[in-house]
């Protein structure tokens, strides 16, 4: 029996709508980059998934943010490089 290798993965929920972080993702600093577009009128936030793929979201006062935190099974294809992405959850 071998061991299993395994990973924190992120999960960013807003409003309902799920993405999940590349593992290079620092989540405090993207909870401040949030909060701060949430005390404008409204601003994008970026941010890399998994697939090695940018995000832009239009966050506002009224934008519902929820972030969840799981481990799970390794992929070192999960390397935040946007210039290397790859098929998986967001095969777009």
């Amino acid at each position: 029996m071998s061991d299993i290798q395994t990973m924190v993965q992120t999960e960013l929920m807003i409003d309902g709508i799920p993405s999940v972080l590349a593992q290079d993702q620092d989540v405090d600093v993207l909870k401040r980059r949030i909060e701060a577009a949430a005390a404008t009128a409204g601003a994008f936030v970026d941010f890399v998934v998994v697939g090695n793929r940018r995000v832009s979201v239009l966050v506002t006062r009224r934008t519902r943010v929820v972030i969840s935190v799981a481990t799970v099974q390794f992929d070192p294809r999960d390397t935040g490089d946007e210039n290397h992405p790859f098929g998986g959850l967001y095969d777009f």
